[in-house]
């Protein structure tokens, strides 16, 4: 796997680095670090000297956070480029697998706002990317969820099976079934509406929703058989209601780390639109999250 992390000397994008080390076989993987010079001088305008030796040590401590030695060198990508199109470019260039970054612990508004790099790359990537956020300690274990639809079961179990889970990784599998009602009606609207015909009406919607979620249950446990050991610990949850919702909260309620999660594919102009599953979980969890694009059919 060809893995290009994009760092900017922040803490965030270091400790990018520090997860994807974790992640990495350096016996197999290729990893190429990605800065720009131009965002080190916009912060530094003293003199190019200065830029050069910040440059040097924003690489050397990079690759310190990264296990040693790798069979193959670890690469320093240099662009002029502003920061997410030149991770992009870069990304295509040098024929990365995986394009990672680091996201600040941001508010909630600034999270949404656009042109912040961590998402420019995910909306931008035709690569997974991983948006590294609190990423657990070294001493601590790694605690994924893969999140599972059906569209993107075979891209994310693709990807998980590419990387090196530790031996202490306690993964989970997560599958959400659409709820068959967007909320329980007022008990005095439900007393207008029902009628025989309606009660038929409703008993097949249930049916069908019942049936649509025994082969979801099914889909859930092949998808666990597809992903790597460090999954297989624990039986899969299946949960009912919003996508982005519900792994929202599983993620708050059980501590989880790092969710794997896939995007569908979407047109250029509903990407950007707030709403989907991916968006809701990126920018509504305090973990950071693999997104998995889908190609299309």
């Amino acid at each position: 796997m060809k893995v290009l992390i994009g760092v900017d000397g922040s803490a965030a994008s270091m400790e990018a680095v520090s997860l994807v080390g974790r992640l990495v076989d350096p016996r197999a993987d290729e990893v190429a670090i990605y800065f720009s010079p131009a965002e080190l001088e916009r912060r530094m305008p003293w003199g190019q000297t200065l830029v050069e030796g910040a440059s040097k040590a924003l690489f050397e401590e990079a690759e310190a956070r990264l296990p040693q030695p790798f069979t193959r060198p670890v690469e320093a990508i240099v662009s002029t480029k502003s920061a997410a199109a030149g991770i992009l470019e870069a990304a295509v260039g040098w024929k990365a697998d995986l394009v990672v970054v680091g996201a600040s612990n941001s508010t909630s508004l600034e999270r949404l706002l656009l042109g912040s790099v961590s998402r420019a790359v995910v909306h931008g990537s035709t690569l997974p990317v991983l948006v590294v956020r609190n990423p657990p300690a070294a001493d601590q274990p790694i605690r994924p969820i893969a999140c599972h639809l059906p569209a993107s079961a075979a891209a994310i179990a693709a990807v998980a099976g590419k990387l090196r889970w530790p031996a202490d990784t306690s993964g989970e599998v997560v599958g959400i079934a659409e709820s068959l009602l967007a909320g329980p009606l007022p008990s005095w609207l439900e007393k207008k509406v029902r009628n025989p015909e309606t009660e038929a009406i409703a008993a097949a919607w249930q049916q069908e929703h019942d049936d649509e979620v025994g082969v979801l249950s099914k889909s859930l446990d092949r998808f666990q058989k597809s992903l790597p050991a460090a999954f297989q610990g624990q039986p899969p949850v299946l949960s009912q209601g919003n996508p982005g919702d519900r792994i929202r909260a599983h993620v708050r309620e059980h501590g989880d780390n790092l969710v794997l999660l896939g995007r569908t594919p979407s047109d250029a102009v509903t990407r950007w639109l707030l709403g989907s599953t991916s968006e809701a979980v990126l920018t509504g969890v305090p973990a950071s999250v693999l997104i998995v694009p889908v190609e299309k059919a």
